[in-house]
Formats: structure tokens, C-alpha cells, sequence
């Protein structure tokens, strides 16, 4: 389906304007090569004769009182990002046809309003309900439909019939080069289907083979896929309402029986989710999307029901239903294989999977990137010892955890690293360091223990550090360093339990 909206600025300044919806005609103008021209018209302009590519001049001398507004190419995007986004209730996959102009792949989604008449129906009454001048139509290819929606609104033309519906249109209709329309209007080929009935070496040789390209699209052989703005997901279950939702008591239960059908389509096929994204329609044409990720592919409904729930609950921004949802949306976003595996009554194998559950309701609560699980790497530098990753991503690593102290034995390396190392003074008569502005007396000291920076993975060379355990007075102790430069400096490094 492609949607043509033929006075798009014009509309958007009397929607956000009201003073511009008065009984002066209104038309847009852009400077074109120093002189401002008409870029649009709305309808009462239109009707006096002006169109768009006028000079300003020329319309000023036509129509005495006129009212004129800048060329806002800004806000007109804006403004066909915002309508993508309300037909994404229909077809996730909607693509951008600029300034101007829309693309909807409604194939498998056209049954779900009463087919392909009635959503037409739907889409274009809504939208002149909304005070949008558009003009739509349905057909199996791009090219097709971009002319049939500007030259011949509401046509729905059936599949393989393409030729038969486009052959009539002008040339105009393939958008051309204007050289290249002029060039078959002065040939006498002045509609497709007279330009379609030429020899194909013909149209090669004196137009070139992307023209050829262009005309075989409009006549339904062959045909390039739409860019979507987002990309469609695998799978997806709707819920349409007679009358706008508007509390979670309605909203859980929508999720979980979407859940429901979701996870039957998904075990048919084998696969699992690892990111869904529940899409909130409001009736007012806004959207909220609210996703969240697994660790693993599942399938399970109570797990993506809970999921869900933790992430409604923890919303910086609570869910605004305004007048209330009139369609809710369950996508799986990202899916892999996912094999059916019996219940266990292996303890462990139970565990595991509480704790990849628990992962996934705190990712989801705290966010992915604030629950992090440490792998070792091999390295004997301190702060290069571990890598942390977000726990939702788990891997097997070549390296293992080794034991650095014996039964029994106090602990040789802090729990807690300082991120960077913070820089202290050492006193030696009596013994203590200064610490945050703080001095401690050190009772205890030991070392050192040094290590050497790893100058084969460094691009500029580090110096060594000699490392020391010290206790102060009160207990507390320290994993501090000395960096072996001149002169040397000393650092805090960590601090025990």
C-alpha cells in the first residue's frame, strides 16, 4: 500500500497553526535558484489556479490577498516520521517514500481489519478525519503503487494485474528524469502502456537500461522490497479493541494471552525469543514501545508475563494510556534456535535456570548494563585479571579462576579494586599513609610483591609496581603500590573486607 499525502506542508501548519486555517489561501514557498517558487498549495489555492513550482510573483499577481509561510523541510519530515509511526498499528513494516510519501507492506496483515478494502478504507478515513489531504492505493509492486496512489486513488489492483492498471497512466506517473519524459512526449509515448508497447532494445538504447527497469516495476515484473524504518520482527501477535484500554487490569492479561500465542508460533517453528517489545497504540496516535531481553531463548509465557510485569512496575516514565490504547502489539524482535527439553530434577540444572531468571528480572529492572558478571582473564596485571560483561550475555572462556592463597590464609588481593588507582603519600617516621586528606598509621606492613606491566600488549611502556598489604591502627587494610619511576609514586590500589 502506498499512502500520497499531496499538501502535506500545508496541512501541518494548519494543524499546528490555527490562525493559518482562516479563509486566505495558504501556500508554501522555497527559494529555487534565487527566486522563491511554491512548493505547496492547499486546496483553496489550488482552486485558484495556483500550483506548485509557481514563482511567487506570478501567485501574488493572481491572488491579491494570500498568505505565505516558509519552506520548513525540518518540521515536514518530522511530521511523516510521526504518521510512519501511526500506521505502524496496521503493519510493522512501513517504509518512508520522501517528502511526501509512505510505503505499507500489509501482506499477512490485511485480514486482520476485514481485508485490503476496509483497511484502505480505514487508513484514508482516518486521516481526512485528521484533516490530511491523502490518496492511497494497493498493488504488488513499489513502483506500481507509488504511481497508482498519486494518479488513481482507492485503486486495489489484484495480483498479475498491474499491467492492465498502470498501462492507462501518464508517463508522468514513473517519475522520470525530466529530460527522459520529455523525451517520450515528444516521441508521441505519452502513457505507460504506449511507451510498455515500443521493443525493449528500443527503450535500451536511446532511454537506458534503468528506465527499462523503472517501467518493468510499474507493469509488475519484477520489483525491488520496501526499506523499513525499523526492522519487522520475526514474530508478532496483535489485540485490536472495540473501545480504548486504559488500566494495567486489562493490559496484563492482553500481554499474557499474547504471550500465549507468540510462544505457540515460536515452538512450532522451533525457536525461542531473546528480545520482545510490547507496542502500546494509544488512540490519539502516539506509541509506546517497551522491550526487554533474555539471557536465552525462551518460550515460556509465565517468564515473558513476569518479565513484562517487572518492567511495568519500574518505569522511570509510568505508561500514559491519555484516552486509552485501542491496539496492543507483542513482537519477538530477536529469536534463536531453541530445542524442547523435558522437566529436570537435576537440583543443579533447577538452579541454573532460577538464577538465568533472576538475571534476566533484574536486567530488566536495573537495566542490562548494571547486572555484570566477571570472567577471568589471562593476565597477572590486577585490574586486567577480569573482565565484567553483562550477565544476560554469558560464554564459555578459555581461562579459569585460579586459587591464589591456601585454606585458612588471609587474603592476598582485595575484593574491591579502585578504578583508577587513587594516589596517596607515604610517611615512614613513625610509618603511616595519606589517604583522602586522611592520615593512618600503619602497624602492619608486608611485601613487597612486584609485577611487571605487560609491555608486549601496551602501546607505550608502563613502569613496574612493587605491591605491599598494610594494616592501620584501627584494623583496616590496604593493597597499596609503589610505581617504580623517578620519582616514585605511590597509589591505593584496593582495600580488604
Amino acid at each position: 500500500m502506498a499512502l500520497w499525502f499531496q499538501r502535506l506542508p500545508t496541512d501541518r501548519l494548519k494543524r499546528h497553526k490555527p490562525q493559518t486555517s482562516g479563509s486566505l489561501p495558504l501556500v508554501v514557498a522555497e527559494k529555487v535558484q534565487n527566486a522563491l517558487c511554491l512548493s505547496a498549495v492547499d486546496q483553496a489555492a489550488a482552486q485558484l489556479g495556483l500550483y506548485v513550482g509557481q514563482p511567487l510573483a506570478n501567485a501574488r499577481a493572481m491572488v491579491l490577498e494570500l498568505e505565505v509561510a516558509v519552506a520548513d523541510l525540518l518540521a515536514d519530515a518530522s511530521l511523516l516520521e510521526q504518521l510512519a509511526d501511526w500506521c505502524d498499528r496496521f503493519t510493522p513494516v512501513v517504509a518512508l517514500d520522501p517528502p511526501d510519501g509512505l510505503f505499507l507492506d500489509i501482506t499477512g496483515a490485511a485480514h486482520l481489519f476485514g481485508g485490503e478494502k476496509k483497511l484502505l478504507g480505514r487508513i484514508c478515513g482516518t486521516l481526512r478525519t485528521g484533516n490530511f489531504a491523502v490518496q492511497a492505493a494497493i498493488a504488488g509492486t513499489v513502483q506500481a503503487v507509488h504511481a497508482l496512489a498519486r494518479h488513481r486513488d482507492g485503486c486495489i489492483v489484484e495480483e498479475g494485474k498491474e499491467a492492465q492498471a498502470v498501462s492507462p497512466l501518464p508517463i508522468e506517473a514513473l517519475q522520470l528524469d525530466p529530460v527522459i519524459t520529455h523525451a517520450f512526449r515528444r516521441a508521441g509515448l505519452k502513457t505507460i502502456g504506449q511507451a510498455a508497447g515500443r521493443k525493449r532494445s528500443e527503450i535500451v538504447s536511446r532511454f537506458g537500461a534503468d528506465t527499462l527497469a523503472v517501467m518493468d516495476e510499474a507493469l509488475g515484473q519484477g520489483g525491488r522490497p520496501i526499506s523499513p524504518r525499523r526492522l519487522p520482527p520475526d514474530y508478532w501477535q496483535a489485540e485490536n479493541f472495540a473501545e480504548p484500554v486504559l488500566t494495567l487490569d486489562v493490559i496484563q492479561p492482553t500481554l499474557q494471552a499474547l504471550a500465549a500465542s507468540l510462544c505457540t508460533v515460536m515452538e512450532q517453528n522451533g525457536v525461542g525469543a531473546r528480545r520482545l517489545e510490547a507496542s502500546f497504540f494509544r488512540s490519539d496516535g502516539a506509541i509506546r514501545r517497551i522491550a526487554v531481553e533474555t539471557g536465552g531463548p525462551v518460550r515460556a509465557v509465565p517468564v515473558i508475563g513476569r518479565l513484562f510485569q517487572e518492567r511495568l512496575t519500574s518505569l522511570a516514565d509510568p505508561l500514559d494510556p491519555g484516552f486509552g490504547f485501542d491496539l496492543i502489539r507483542l513482537a519477538a524482535l530477536r529469536v534463536e534456535r531453541m530445542e524442547t527439553r523435558t522437566s529436570s530434577f537435576d537440583t543443579a540444572v533447577q538452579a541454573q535456570d532460577e538464577i538465568d531468571f533472576l538475571v534476566d528480572r533484574l536486567a530488566v529492572r536495573f537495566g542490562r548494563g548494571r547486572v555484570m558478571r566477571f570472567y577471568p582473564q589471562d593476565s597477572h596485571v590486577p585490574e586486567n585479571t577480569w573482565l565484567a560483561t553483562p550477565a544476560q550475555n554469558a560464554h564459555e572462556t578459555a581461562a579459569s579462576w585460579q586459587t591464589v592463597r591456601a585454606h585458612g590464609e588471609a587474603p592476598r588481593r582485595p575484593l574491591r579494586l579502585f578504578a583508577p588507582p587513587e594516589s596517596i603519600e607515604i610517611r615512614h617516621m613513625p610509618l603511616g599513609l595519606q589517604w583522602r586528606k586522611a592520615w593512618h598509621a600503619i602497624t602492619q606492613w608486608e611485601g613487597p610483591e612486584r609485577i611487571a606491566m605487560e609491555w608486549w600488549r601496551q602501546e607505550t611502556s608502563q613502569v613496574a609496581r612493587d605491591y605491599y598489604r598494610a594494616e592501620d591502627e584501627m584494623g583496616r587494610r590496604y593493597w597499596l603500590y609503589c610505581e617504580l619511576s623517578v620519582p616514585p609514586k605511590w597509589f591505593l590500589h584496593g582495600v580488604f573486607a
